[in-house]
C-alpha cells in the first residue's frame, strides 16, 4: 500500500501540470492533485465521489493507498433519482458548471447507458438544465442530498465556478446552498483551459480561477442554513437610501431632465413620504 506524505493545504492552490488520474481528454475535469491534497490534508481513510466523470478521484485515492466510493449517471447512479447507497465521512464533489460543457451524448453515449442501466441519463444530466434556475434548483437539491449523507463530523469539499454569458456572471459559489460549518474557501488557479487560447474584446474579464468549499457536519437533526435569496428592491423601502438617491433615481427612471411635478408624483406615491412631512423639500434642496 503507497505511503501517504503530508501534502501541505493552503487558501490559495495552483496545478500548473495537472497530474496523473482520470482521462485529461474529459472535459472539465479536475487535477488529481487537489483530491490528493485533501486526502492528504485531512488524513482519510476513504472518500466518495457522486460525480466521478473519468475517475479522478478514484485514481487520486489509489495513488494515495485509501479507498474510493464513485459513481455516475454514465455507470449506472443517477445521484438526482437514486438513493445513495452508504454514508460518507467525506465526499468530494464537482459538479458541472450548467451547460458550458455537455457530457450525456457528448462525452459518452447516452444510447449505450439507457441499453446498459435503464435509464436515460440526458434526462437527469445537470449540465443540460436548459437554464440557470433550473440549474441552481437542481444543483442545490444534489447539494443537500449528498450533506444528508454525511456521519456526523463528516466533509464535503465542493469544487464551484463561476460562469459568463452575455456580460452577466453566474457564481455558482453564490448560489449554493451552505449547510453546516463552512469550514473554508479556497481558491484555485485554472490550467490548460479550453479557453486559454480565445481572444477576448472588449471588457470582458476571463476566469482563471474556481472555488473549493469545505463544509463540516457538526449535527445531526438540526444544522445551519447559508443560502442567497433573491428579490426586488424598491429603493424607497431601503434604510440606507437618502432622499437625494431616490429623486435621482426617479430622474433616471423617467430618462432625464422632467417637470419637478412629475418628479414629486413618481416619489410620492410611496408609503415612505407619509412619514417624511418635508421630503419634497429635502429632496429639492440637495
Amino acid at each position: 500500500m503507497p505511503i501517504q506524505q503530508k501534502r501541505p493545504l493552503t487558501s490559495i492552490v495552483s496545478y500548473p501540470e495537472r497530474g496523473d488520474g482520470g482521462n485529461n481528454k474529459y472535459r472539465g475535469n479536475c487535477s488529481p492533485e487537489i483530491i490528493k491534497d485533501l486526502i492528504s490534508h485531512f488524513n482519510l481513510k476513504e472518500i466518495n465521489d457522486y460525480m466521478c466523470g473519468s475517475g479522478t478521484t478514484r485514481d487520486a485515492a489509489n495513488e494515495m493507498g485509501i479507498r474510493s466510493n464513485i459513481y455516475d449517471l454514465h455507470s449506472g447512479f443517477d445521484l438526482l433519482n437514486h438513493d445513495i447507497p452508504e454514508r460518507s465521512n467525506f465526499t468530494f464533489w464537482h459538479p458541472p458548471y450548467m451547460d458550458i460543457i455537455q457530457y450525456s451524448d457528448v462525452m459518452y453515449s447516452a444510447a449505450k447507458v439507457q441499453q446498459k442501466y435503464g435509464y436515460d441519463p440526458r434526462q437527469s444530466d445537470l449540465s443540460r438544465i436548459p437554464t440557470w434556475e433550473e440549474f441552481v434548483k437542481a444543483m442545490n437539491y444534489c447539494m443537500m442530498k449528498q450533506f444528508c449523507a454525511l456521519e456526523k463530523g463528516g466533509r464535503m469539499a465542493v469544487l464551484v465556478g463561476d460562469i459568463k454569458k452575455k456580460s452577466k456572471l453566474y457564481s455558482m459559489i453564490f448560489e449554493l446552498v451552505k449547510p453546516g460549518t463552512l469550514e473554508n474557501v479556497i481558491i484555485k488557479a485554472q490550467h490548460n483551459c479550453f479557453s486559454d487560447n480565445t481572444q477576448y474584446s472588449g471588457k470582458f474579464i476571463p476566469i482563471v480561477h474556481e472555488y473549493l468549499l469545505l463544509l463540516r457536519k457538526d449535527n445531526t437533526l438540526f444544522y445551519q442554513m447559508l443560502q442567497t435569496r433573491k428579490y426586488e428592491a424598491d429603493i424607497r423601502d431601503i434604510q440606507g437610501a437618502t432622499w437625494r438617491d431616490i429623486v435621482a433615481d426617479a430622474m433616471e427612471d423617467l430618462h432625464g431632465a422632467v417637470e419637478l411635478e412629475r418628479i414629486y408624483q413618481k416619489v410620492g406615491e410611496h408609503r415612505r413620504t407619509s412619514t417624511q412631512p418635508y421630503w419634497k423639500e429635502k429632496g429639492a434642496t440637495r
